[in-house]
């Protein structure tokens, strides 16, 4: 059994990244690990990374990483469940940079529409915390589901009537 990721496990892990990358790359985290990093959650399973531009450094430093903080990591992203949302690079948030990675949080809202389709308890507890903190805007939310519906044919596990069920509910919800 890994460790629980906690705020000091995960600075030391992108630290640690950073040492032993020499390429620029931006480094998105997601889900758990934002939840962390901003405060909503003590800790998390495991580090959840897209890397734009993915390199071979990046990915064959990764298994040791893992074995010497003794951490699950894994490369996972909304977009590997939920069409990719336009603009969502431009919507992740800086975190900092080490090195030569820049550190970022995937878009919350791609982030909470992916959580919304898993519908698993703590996922709509994230999203319900990304909303009060004003990190995502109910509005908006649907907006940005309505925009990659039609791609949703690319996703065969993805439900769309239930999933936009969800979202609705979700957007109209008042607290």
């Amino acid at each position: 059994m890994r460790k629980p990721i906690n705020l000091s496990l995960l600075d030391t892990f992108m630290r640690s990244l950073a040492s032993r990358v020499r390429s620029p790359s931006r480094v998105y985290l997601v889900g758990g690990s934002s939840a962390v990093l901003l405060g909503w959650r003590n800790s998390t399973i495991d580090v959840d990374l897209k890397f734009i531009p993915e390199s071979d450094e990046l990915l064959r430093s990764l298994p040791a990483l893992k074995e010497q903080l003794n951490i699950n990591l894994e490369i996972a992203s909304p977009d590997h469940f939920i069409p990719e949302l336009p603009g969502w690079q431009e919507r992740s948030v800086f975190i900092r940079q080490e090195g030569t990675l820049s550190f970022l949080h995937y878009d919350f809202y791609a982030q909470a529409l992916a959580k919304i389709e898993r519908r698993h308890a703590i996922d709509l507890q994230d999203v319900n915390e990304m909303i009060r903190r004003d990190l995502v805007e109910r509005k908006r939310l649907l907006e940005l589901f309505t925009a990659i519906e039609d791609e949703f044919y690319r996703y065969p596990a993805l439900d769309g009537p239930s999933f936009r069920k969800a979202v609705e509910q979700i957007a109209q919800s008042t607290g």
